[in-house]
């Protein structure tokens, strides 16, 4: 049976609005992260140090930094990734799997990096924070992202066909009237092999 075109247009605008939303929260995360990460702190002029090896700025947070700071530097860089993961399959439905996600995530967060370590006064190149942004993304799609992605743009499924009988199936026939047969069993109008003519009733 197929929906109402009421119904139509009521999903179509819940569909442009979720769009709006998530394209406004896109630009808000960006600004945002401009602010965390490409302002210089001259305070930290020489207390930092660029991180090439995977897995160093982690040994340091578990084994040598307080339980704060440590929460705050891998929490907060796992968060930052997050909106990747919950956004990017909302604005661009089935062109945002897993795998894209990832290289998105780990392919802006290592430009932002290198800008960093490059350019902004107090800041560092960290590859661990890069591998944190990016499981944040990854646990952001697997949480929500996916989800969100396929409640925004479920597509309304066809109407079933309609039961149609096959050809082959054979109509049922009303019972017609008892076939009159003659004398000698044969049915009326049958051809006669014994070779004797059906008796005539006087």
């Amino acid at each position: 049976m197929p929906r109402a075109p009421g119904r139509s247009w009521g999903a179509a605008v819940v569909r442009v609005l979720a769009l709006l939303l998530a394209f406004a929260g896109m630009v808000a995360f960006a600004v945002v992260l401009a602010r965390i990460t490409l302002v210089s702190v001259p305070g930290a002029v020489g207390q930092v140090h660029s991180n090439v090896r995977p897995g160093d700025s982690l040994r340091h947070y578990l084994f040598h930094a307080t339980t704060a700071d440590a929460i705050r530097q891998v929490g907060g860089n796992v968060l930052l990734g997050l909106p990747f993961g919950v956004l990017l399959p909302v604005l661009r439905p089935g062109s945002w799997g897993l795998l894209r996600v990832f290289a998105t995530t780990a392919l802006v967060m290592l430009l932002v990096e290198l800008v960093q370590g490059a350019l902004i006064t107090g800041r560092a190149f960290d590859i661990d924070d890069v591998v944190l942004n990016t499981a944040g993304a990854l646990l952001g799609y697997l949480l929500l992202g996916r989800r969100a992605a396929r409640a925004v743009h479920r597509r309304p499924q066809p109407p079933g066909p309609a039961a149609v009988e096959s050809p082959g199936r054979r109509a049922r026939r009303r019972p017609g009237p008892p076939e009159l047969l003659t004398t000698d069993g044969q049915p009326t109008g049958a051809p006669n092999h014994s070779g004797s003519r059906p008796s005539r009733s006087s």
